[in-house]
């Protein structure tokens, strides 16, 4: 059964960095590519980021130059280094697979960004 549990969420300010973790139950190379969504109250879950088994990255235009997903595969990890904190990043943040499954979604991580 695969589990992912996103952790490293927290508060922080406007222009501010926070590092997201999700760990993986299982080796992550099973995957074609690993992607970060996000929800905001009151709005639908959208895209952030992806990584592919082969590396290859893409972004949302809305945090392009900001954020960068990376992944450790001997420890099963994919992260989110967010830079730049803009207030419209505050959400909820969840990893899954790209497209996603949806017996994958864990309970995500809250980031919240004061101006």
């Amino acid at each position: 059964q695969v589990q992912l549990v996103e952790s490293g969420g927290g508060l922080v300010q406007a222009g501010g960095s926070l590092r997201l973790s999700c760990a993986a139950s299982v080796t992550i190379f099973r995957f074609n590519a690993m992607g970060w969504y996000r929800q905001a109250p009151g709005k639908q879950r959208e895209f952030v980021a992806v990584i592919t088994s082969g590396g290859t990255t893409n972004y949302a235009d809305s945090v392009k130059g900001r954020f960068t997903i990376s992944r450790d595969t001997a420890k099963n990890t994919v992260y989110l280094q967010m830079n730049s904190l803009k207030p419209e990043d505050a959400a909820v943040y969840y990893c899954n697979t790209r497209p996603t499954n949806n017996d994958y979604w864990g309970q995500g991580t809250q980031v919240t960004v004061s101006s």
